[in-house]
């Protein structure tokens, strides 16, 4: 099976914090993964490891690969790797209207300029993106009125247009209403079922749905457990991941994390 993306012995610095320290990690087309850790783990470092806003320090027996290569042009890396993450919610502009940020993904950009050009098939395939997220009628909405989760949609939207293999998501649900949390978890269903690979890089084992395989924990910067995911949530192995005692409750093939006896 194809490695979407390869990590090997990365040393990762952020100012003069070493995050990674030799971190391995792969994860293979087809293979639905949830990376799971408190905060420090190392979770928006290694997103902006794979978005290429952090590098590894040099060294021979190092390397971070997307789909086999170190380099890629972003033209064509966007067709087949798609990043939501809460920086670029937090980055992107108030005053963008729903439809241009979908059109936006084309280009990888913050919103829409006066320089980008879009053809006829590409505003109709931003209208499909709008209609199977359900958020078509809020195209002329502007980003800074929606509620936390329409702004989540729309971003989603702007990697779908490329009609990428693999979603790498990050915290997708955190700060939404049980009602948004659970549209933002069955569309990620959905998407996972017609064949997209997602990975989902969270804290929050309620986001971890039935289609989900793999699990890894990462803490402190290291892969604490890699496997199953039957294997891998486990009481022992949340509460180590989490510090604290944990019982995890089972329903529909979700997971609900509660305290566990000291």
């Amino acid at each position: 099976m194809q490695k979407i993306f390869e990590i090997k012995n990365a040393t990762v610095f952020r100012g003069q914090t070493r995050v990674f320290d030799n971190l391995s990690l792969e994860l293979i087309q087809g293979c639905n993964t949830a990376i799971l850790g408190p905060n420090g783990a190392g979770k928006s470092t290694l997103l902006k490891l794979l978005s290429r806003e952090l590098y590894a320090v040099q060294r021979a027996d190092s390397y971070v690969r997307l789909y086999g290569k170190e380099c890629w042009d972003v033209w064509q890396l966007r067709a087949h790797f798609g990043l939501v993450s809460h920086d670029l919610q937090q980055q992107y502009v108030g005053n963008a209207r729903g439809f241009n940020i979908i059109l936006s993904g084309y280009y990888s950009s913050i919103d829409t300029a006066w320089h980008h050009t879009f053809s006829e098939a590409d505003k109709a395939r931003a209208q499909q993106v709008l209609q199977t997220l359900g958020i078509h009628d809020l195209q002329d909405k502007m980003f800074s009125s929606m509620s936390t989760g329409e702004q989540r949609r729309f971003l989603l939207g702007r990697a779908l247009i490329n009609d990428p293999d693999t979603l790498v998501l990050d915290e997708p649900t955190s700060g939404l209403d049980l009602k948004a949390c659970f549209q933002y978890l069955e569309i990620i269903r959905r998407l996972m079922q017609e064949g997209k690979t997602v990975a989902l890089v969270t804290h929050h084992i309620h986001e971890i749905p039935p289609e989900i395989s793999r699990v890894v924990l990462l803490k402190k910067g290291r892969v604490m457990a890699d496997g199953e995911k039957q294997d891998i949530l486990t009481n022992a192995n949340l509460s180590m991941l989490f510090d604290t005692p944990v019982e995890l409750v089972q329903t529909n093939g979700f997971y609900q994390a509660m305290p566990g006896a000291a």
